[in-house]
């Protein structure tokens, strides 16, 4: 268990926590909430004992071993293999299948096992650290935005990785599907302070809004109360025979102190503006074919899609496949190299993608990026714009060179809402935004009255979003006409089968020639694999029961207050009690549902490692 105590931390005038405590405690997966700049990835560093705190402690077990997301590219072996491999325990150093099961699972091949690490992409060399990482095994994994470089087949498979994770976990993501498979707690910095609880980071944000809602309440009828306590002290002051009732009253206002107004804290609230678009189509793409080099292998071949009005399109796939190149293509700045692409001459689209944010002019203030968009922004539109993305009165005066990630992301937004359009080209949006910008966005993209194409690997988008999906799978481009839940439940990913083929397995097969000794040895060794794979689904299983004990126990308790609420007429109590028991039916199913599936695969699991034993033991 690691305990943090009284953690304080400024940055000049910016105070992040004042005096926080919490405990990491064993097998707890936390997920780490907060706005961006609020310190969650400062709090990383303090734990890491990168930077240290104003005050307070941390108090960490001897032989406690943390591991973390490097983003340094230091390689020093010769391949993909023997780098990841630097990552395994002095008493697993043999163990290079483990290796070689995660270096699949986040999507390098066979043939990539033998290739020099200095060959790969940025994002590759990111997912080969995190391999090291996660084969190091240690105490509490810390991972930062782990799935930014992952796309969404590595995603998926991460997610199952740390459902069966062991260890500790505190996990940033501004992916809220992601965090929620994962975690089994959620800790906020909200306010300067922390607060953490058991559950998805919905019933944290319930929580912490009901508190506020009841704070505000309360802090309303204390000034009414103080007014009527002022009135009546400031009138009967001078009479006698009321001393003793103005003393009385005058002790009941010093005792009650003030309550300060809670401090606004700025959100991303915006929306896209749609112009009308009377025609049928938008763009038809006919059987077109894309490479950079003007021939084979070709990113894209013979693909043919319509895009209309309020169209939902989504597009999935693994990374440097050609999604961004398809957006690019839609948005007029690649041609295709055969084929037909038509865009209908009256289409306006906003575009955000990488090109785009990379064109942002780093001496040019916000306002002035936002007035660049359209010749008719003038300065006070441009300042109400900056405003709804939280660039109030002298941070729209900030140059582009000084911004984060996530604010030149907004600039981008910004710069599209200042122009209505009929289609939002969208290539992975989400990227650097924190979890509450990420659903003031999911929320504009919903209420845009035009079409969609967005490139994304955020599941929760996807199942709310999509209604078509363009599928980059198995070296191939196709068009499945439905959502991705249903695209999950009736296809599924080729790339996440193969990777389930191509993970190195324990042999069936025994040789005749097999001694005793390595008899034992191959028992050991299926033993141990049953044990990494057995063991997570029972503890899943016995978590779930857990739970689902609990609901049902608060479900049971909160009918009875309602009945108890009826009959009084408190109207209140009965709207929060009615509201929790919809919130917990809605868990409860879901726990049920996840039981159930766990409970299959413990028991089909346990069965075939029972089968190997019984195949040896012949």
């Amino acid at each position: 268990m690691i305990q943090i105590l009284n953690l304080s931390k400024s940055f000049g005038e910016q105070e992040l926590y004042d005096n926080i405590t919490f405990n990491v405690n064993a097998r707890e997966k936390i997920g780490l909430v907060g706005r961006n700049g609020h310190g969650k990835t400062t709090l990383f560093q303090i734990l890491l004992g990168e930077m240290q705190p104003d005050s307070g402690s941390i108090t960490i077990p001897n032989g406690y071993r943390i591991g973390h997301l490097q983003q340094h590219m230091k390689f020093t072996q010769d391949t993909v293999l023997n780098e990841a491999c630097l990552g395994l325990r002095e008493e697993d150093r043999y163990e290079t299948w483990k290796v070689e099961k995660i270096l699949f699972g986040l999507g390098f091949t066979k043939a990539d096992m033998e290739k020099p690490p200095s060959i790969f992409s940025g994002g590759y060399q990111i997912r080969l650290n995190l391999a090291k990482v996660l084969v190091s095994e240690p105490n509490l994994l810390m991972l930062d935005e782990p799935n930014n470089y992952l796309d969404i087949v590595a995603s998926r498979w991460l997610i199952s990785f740390l459902r069966d994770w062991q260890g500790e976990l505190i996990l940033i993501t501004h992916d809220r599907g992601f965090m929620d498979s994962v975690t089994t707690h959620t800790l906020a910095i909200h306010r300067k302070k922390v607060k953490k609880v058991k559950g998805p980071t919905q019933k944290l944000y319930d929580q912490i809004a009901t508190e506020e809602e009841v704070y505000e309440k309360t802090l309303v009828n204390e000034e009414n109360k103080r007014r009527q306590l002022e009135v009546f002290i400031n009138r009967f002051r001078a009479k006698a025979q009321l001393a003793s009732q103005v003393q009385s009253k005058i002790k009941v206002l010093e005792k009650m102190g003030e309550k300060e107004q809670l401090e606004r804290i700025e959100s991303l609230n915006f929306s896209f503006r749609a112009y009308t678009f009377v025609s049928a189509q938008m763009i038809n793409a006919n059987e077109i074919t894309f490479s950079y080099t003007g021939k084979e292998p070709y990113l894209i071949k013979n693909f043919t899609l319509n895009v209309e009005k309020k169209e939902r399109i989504c597009v999935i796939g693994k990374n440097g496949k050609g999604k961004s190149t398809l957006l690019k293509i839609f948005a007029g700045e690649h041609e295709p190299l055969s084929g037909a692409l038509k865009r209908n001459p009256t289409l306006v689209t906003g575009y955000f993608g990488q090109p785009n944010v990379m064109r942002l002019e780093p001496k040019n203030t916000v306002l002035d990026e936002i007035m660049s968009a359209s010749p008719d922004c003038n300065l006070q539109t441009a300042r109400n714009i900056s405003g709804m993305f939280m660039f109030k009165r002298d941070n729209a005066l900030k140059p582009i060179s000084v911004l984060s990630g996530g604010e030149k992301n907004r600039v981008m937004m910004a710069k599209i809402v200042v122009t209505p359009c009929h289609l939002l080209l969208l290539d992975e949006p989400t990227n650097h935004l924190d979890m509450d910008s990420c659903d003031a966005l999911m929320q504009a993209i919903d209420e845009f009255d035009g079409s969609v194409v967005m490139v994304t690997h955020d599941e929760s988008f996807l199942k709310r979003i999509a209604k078509r999906l363009v599928i980059f799978d198995k070296e191939k481009v196709t068009l499945y006409e439905g959502g991705y839940q249903d695209f999950l439940d009736n296809v599924g990913w080729d790339d996440e089968k193969d990777n389930e083929k191509e993970t190195p397995k324990i042999t069936l097969n025994k040789p005749v020639s097999l001694n005793k000794k390595e008899l034992r040895k191959l028992k050991a060794d299926i033993y141990k694999e049953r044990d990494s794979i057995v063991k997570p689904l029972s503890n899943e299983i016995n978590r779930l029961n857990q739970s689902i004990a609990e609901m049902k126990t608060e479900l049971q308790t909160n009918n009875n207050i309602l009945v108890e609420a009826s009959t009084r007429g408190e109207y209140v109590k009965i709207a929060e009690t009615s509201k929790r028991n919809s919130f917990l039916n809605q868990e409860l199913a879901a726990a049920e549902d996840r039981l159930l599936n766990a409970t299959q695969e413990y028991e089909t699991s346990k069965k075939e490692f029972e089968d190997k034993l019984s195949e040896i033991d012949s």
